[in-house]
């Protein structure tokens, strides 16, 4: 009988690695087909049937993707016409300061609903739910005339401010966990000892909460970086962010899909690099408030 249950756990096991396998290579296959495709030739892109490991692989595309090189013809010019690299620039440009501002607009709102009561907290705090989930879609239209109106239409100014109706609710809405889980006796401590309110956050509570921040900075940079709706209605086509610049190898005439496949590659690479980079704050951040 022992013998038996043995066998039953062993091929329980083997079933859960074979399905747990099968599912980690499902998860990855997208990143690899959009990898191979990045390094294929564009007859392999289009193939009738599809060439998944025997192909001509050329770093060409990533030459065209960031006009490096003269043409084949031998004129000078860049071979690639689309400005790739000033979308992505556009992008660095745009979400450090949307990031910047959400943080400190919100540090201080979520420290006061989490310390304070006050009369209407709780709806304030609801107010702030409801406007992370509102869909974007709805203020477009609005937020379109009063950009035109206000001489905001096409500008990097007034894309960061409208990331702020993502940004903000959700920077104070994280935020306010992660400061209602500071012991307040620290806090109190801080300020028996002759602190005033400015000093007491900026040297106790807000160096406490620095892993909460580095995560909710983290989180934000990354919605912000991959907004397409706000770019895509309020934005001209030279400050156009990296998302809605990788239309540009849709035309008419053909989808570049090697050029396509490889920016969006290279568009994924910074929140990778922010990742890796801030690796030990985020485990720990994303384990404590407000997301635990």
């Amino acid at each position: 009988m022992t013998s038996m249950k043995r066998k039953h756990r062993r091929w329980l096991l083997v079933g859960i690695y074979i399905f747990l396998g099968a599912y980690f290579v499902f998860s990855l296959f997208p990143f690899y087909w959009i990898f191979v495709t990045s390094i294929k030739t564009e007859k392999d892109v289009i193939s009738y049937i599809p060439k998944f490991i025997r192909f001509k692989a050329t770093l060409r595309n990533y030459a065209d993707l960031f006009q490096l090189g003269p043409s084949q013809k031998g004129t000078g010019e860049f071979r690639g016409k689309i400005p790739f690299l000033r979308y992505l620039f556009n992008s660095v440009k745009v979400v450090p300061a949307a990031v910047g501002l959400s943080l400190l607009l919100g540090i201080p709102a979520a420290y006061a609903l989490a310390r304070y009561k006050f009369l209407g907290k709780e709806s304030l705090a609801f107010f702030y739910l409801s406007q992370y989930f509102l869909p974007p879609i709805l203020v477009l239209v609005p937020l379109y005339i009063i950009y035109q109106k206000l001489g905001l239409y096409n500008t990097y100014l007034g894309l960061i401010l409208v990331l702020q109706l993502v940004n903000l609710p959700l920077t104070i809405l994280v935020m306010r966990g992660f400061f209602a889980d500071l012991p307040l006796e620290i806090e109190e401590s801080a300020l028996i000892d002759g602190c005033n309110f400015w000093q007491m956050l900026g040297k106790i509570s807000i160096p406490l909460a620095a892993p909460g921040i580095v995560a909710t900075a983290f989180l934000t940079a990354v919605f912000s970086w991959n907004n397409f709706l706000f770019g895509l209605v309020l934005m001209g086509t030279k400050k156009m962010p990296v998302t809605v610049g990788m239309l540009s190898f849709q035309t008419y005439v053909k989808v570049q899909w090697n050029l396509m496949a490889g920016a969006a590659l290279v568009a994924a690479l910074p929140p990778l690099i922010l990742a890796l980079f801030f690796q030990k704050y985020l485990v720990r951040g994303l384990t404590l408030g407000a997301i635990k």
